[in-house]
């Protein structure tokens, strides 16, 4: 008996030590993350909460946001600075990436609320708004709910349906224990994201090659946060509620709308979020390139012409 129960406190000691092992790796990880990766813009509080921005240039306006478990860094990496020649380029984290903080919920209609107080703060007015990813679901949402706010949409590979499975390489987030999802985050998130970030790198731009220096010039590094881990989780935990919602309201937009679309896309379906997005919404157009989903980090140069091309569009519109 009295074996059975040193065998049993030496387990839970060990087991103890190794979670105390681990706190300690995340903590010391996240701490050398933003001394690497510093905030690169200034901070503007809202009603909904504080938000991290980046403005360059002067012009027209255009207001960038980027996709799920990103940040910024994935527009700064090369568009925003390309962009920046002709307009005044404001780059966002969404709530809860990079040094954004995190809002009371994080569905796509408390986001878009959030960038349209944002709009107001900064007196953009109405500028056209560029969404990659679940940031194109977001901006659609912003477009839809504050119609006044925002002049044309530029969508990048966009979230426009929801998926009959989450992809795969976002199918380990899907953690609906709020308790679980913490110890995970501070626990094993961060050395397992190290360990298999070669195959999610691959993944995620498949079929392109990735850059060697999305960590740090991608700000690629941001997501071994456990803040940024939550927070993608939470993105994606609101999605089958809001997104079927905002779907059904495609056809009430009466803005310019056009569609970027890699044909190899392995992450999002371009026909079921591109081609349907488009025919769902009057005078929507879709364009299709090759390349896969992470355009604006692998084809920077193509993505600022084609928001240049969209914003130039638009202006003519309005004349």
């Amino acid at each position: 008996m009295n074996l059975l129960k040193n065998t049993a406190y030496s387990l839970l000691a060990l087991s103890s030590a190794i979670v105390a092992g681990l706190v300690l790796f995340t903590h010391r990880t996240a701490r050398k993350v933003r001394a690497a990766l510093p905030p690169s813009g200034s901070f503007v509080d809202l009603p909904h909460g504080r938000l991290h921005v980046r403005e360059q240039g002067a012009g027209p306006v255009l207001l960038l946001v980027h996709g799920l478990g990103g940040q910024m860094g994935q527009f700064n990496y090369a568009v925003a600075e390309r962009l920046a020649e002709d307009f005044r380029v404001v780059v966002v984290d969404r709530p809860g990436s990079g040094y954004s903080a995190a809002l009371a919920s994080s569905d796509l209609a408390s986001q878009a609320d959030a960038l349209a107080e944002l709009i107001t703060r900064l007196e953009l007015g109405r500028p056209l708004v560029v969404g990659h990813s679940l940031g194109g679901a977001v901006v659609l949402a912003l477009a839809l709910n504050h119609p006044k706010l925002v002049s044309g949409l530029a969508l990048i590979s966009p979230l426009a349906a929801l998926p009959e499975t989450v992809p795969a390489i976002f199918q380990r987030l899907l953690i609906p224990s709020r308790w679980k999802r913490q110890l995970v985050a501070w626990t094993v998130a961060t050395p397992l994201s190290i360990r298999r970030s070669p195959q999610v790198m691959q993944a995620l731009f498949r079929p392109e090659t990735p850059p060697r220096d999305y960590a740090t010039r991608g700000g690629g590094m941001l997501s071994l946060q456990p803040a940024q881990f939550l927070a993608t989780i939470a993105d994606l935990e609101f999605l089958p509620s809001y997104l079927p919602t905002l779907t059904a309201r495609f056809p009430d937009l009466r803005l310019p709308v056009r569609v970027l679309y890699g044909r190899h896309d392995a992450v999002l379906d371009w026909q079921l979020n591109g081609q349907a997005l488009t025919e769902n919404i009057p005078g929507a157009t879709l364009r299709l390139i090759e390349g896969g989903h992470m355009l604006p980090i692998t084809q920077p140069e193509l993505v600022a012409r084609f928001i240049r091309e969209t914003a130039l569009a638009e202006s003519e519109a309005v004349k």
